[in-house]
Formats: C-alpha cells, structure tokens, sequence
C-alpha cells in the first residue's frame, strides 16, 4: 500500500475552538481535514486558511450524530489517500437547565456526541496515531472536573473525556502517540473587547455573564495553549490561571462544597 499523506483531522470545525483549533494546525505546517455537518462556514474556513499561503484544507461535511459517521471519515480518507497523524476531537454541545427539565432526546445525544464518538474516533484511528507518532486532543471542559447542577449530563459527558484522556494518554503514550485534554472554561470570540457568545453559549442558553470574566479567555489563546502542550506531550492543558485554581481547588473539596463553589461562582457573575 502506498504511503498516505499525514494529516490532522479537526471536528466541529466550523467555529470557535474548532476552527481556532484548525488555524494554529494550519499556521504550524499540518494539512488538515476539517469535519462538521454546516458546508458554508466550513468553506469560508477552507477559504481563509488557503488565502494566507497554506494547503487548502479537505472538507467533510458530515452529521457526526449519524451512527455510521466516524467509519465514513475513515473510508474518506482511505479513498483520498490520507491518513490521521492527529486527531482534534472538539465536536460536542451543552444544554443548561435542570436535567429532569430538559429535552431527554437531546440530551442522549450530547452524550452520544460528546462521548461515543469522539471513543468511537479515538479509538478507529489509533492504529494510525501509532503508525504516525501523532497524537490526540480531546476538548473537554474544566467543568470535567466538578459536579454541575443545572448542567448535569454536560459536566459527566466532560467527566468522561477527562478520565478517557488521561488512561489513553498512558495507554497509548508507550507508543508513541501524544494524548492531551484540553479543559478550558469560558471562551471569547471576536475582535472586540467585549465578550462575544460563541456558539456554543448560544445553543447551551449561556449567557455571557454566567461566569467572571476573570474565567474566561479568547478562543485563539486556547487553541495555541492546546496545540502546544499536545505537541509537548502534556496530559493536561486548563488555559487560565483563574480556571487553573479551581480545577485544582475542586479536587481538593468535598464534593458537596464543591458544588456548592461552583453554585456561589454563578451566583456572584449575576
């Protein structure tokens, strides 16, 4: 079999850290293939990261909540003669309000998105990874850390890719392969400086105020503060000292207090 081009394959692409995610691969010399379900902001992203002089990306639009969606990624690249050397699993979503109140449906698939298929990714490509000696990044959240009432099944879907990361990045790194969380907490987008939603606020019924500013950080910091501690083999990256101390902080509490901290955070940001 011929020799397949390395590339780094992003989902969720289309906007915020995904697209943050596939600017800095792309500024770093990484051919990419960017994933997600909405063609026009992946074309705009395609089109941006070929006018500064890179390699234009290969887009695949594609529904990642369909059960077949990571075998087709797979069969895509095989059929164009690449291959995964690492793989950006940011594609997920949250929804904010008591879990008993909220869309059931919806919720199975946050965690059928947020979980199964970013192992279902994880998992098919780690052959590849090895061959590659690539590595994986996986967004999580620093809610992966914390119980979070009012946003019950996003902080266990977070929960899980943090514990996943973390024995993968042992399992996997005798071979070779980097594996990295990325646990950021809120992100700013934009070139204002006011904060502006993303798009994941928007669809989770955040709103901007939800949190301290002090918590949040821009979009494309995140995505250099992820991109280089994979690179540098890092298990762990949490962007910001503020989100730093409380990721610390909550594993040292109680679970109660700490539930009741993160409580009294959204409490003082009103």
């Amino acid at each position: 079999m011929p020799d397949r081009k390395p590339v780094a394959v992003i989902t969720g692409a289309s906007a915020g850290i995904g697209a943050a995610l596939a600017n800095v691969f792309a500024d770093n010399g990484h051919a990419l293939v960017l994933v997600a379900r909405r063609a026009p902001q992946l074309k705009v992203l395609a089109d941006a990261i070929e006018e500064r002089g890179h390699a234009r990306p290969h887009v695949i639009v594609l529904d990642l909540d369909q059960p077949d969606a990571a075998a087709r990624i797979e069969d895509e690249l095989r059929e164009t003669g690449l291959e995964a050397k690492f793989l950006v699993n940011n594609a997920g979503f949250g929804l904010m309000g008591p879990a008993a109140s909220l869309d059931r449906g919806q919720q199975l698939a946050m965690i059928d998105l947020n979980v199964r298929v970013l192992t279902e990714l994880s998992l098919r490509f780690a052959e590849s990874l090895v061959r590659q000696q690539g590595g994986i990044l996986n967004v999580a959240s620093v809610a992966s850390f914390m119980p979070g009432p009012g946003m019950a099944v996003y902080h266990a879907t977070k929960a899980y890719v943090l514990s996943l990361s973390e024995a993968l990045h042992r399992e996997l790194g005798a071979q070779g392969v980097r594996v990295t969380a990325l646990c950021p907490g809120p992100v700013e987008t934009g070139l204002s400086p006011v904060p502006v939603e993303t798009e994941f606020q928007v669809r989770a019924g955040i709103s901007q105020d939800l949190f301290p500013h002090l918590f949040s950080r821009r979009v494309e910091r995140v995505a250099r503060e992820g991109y280089d501690g994979m690179m540098r083999g890092r298990r762990l990256v949490i962007p910001g000292s503020s989100n730093k101390v409380a990721a610390r902080l909550v594993r040292l509490l109680p679970r109660r207090a700490a539930r009741r901290l993160l409580r009294a955070v959204r409490s003082n940001s009103k």
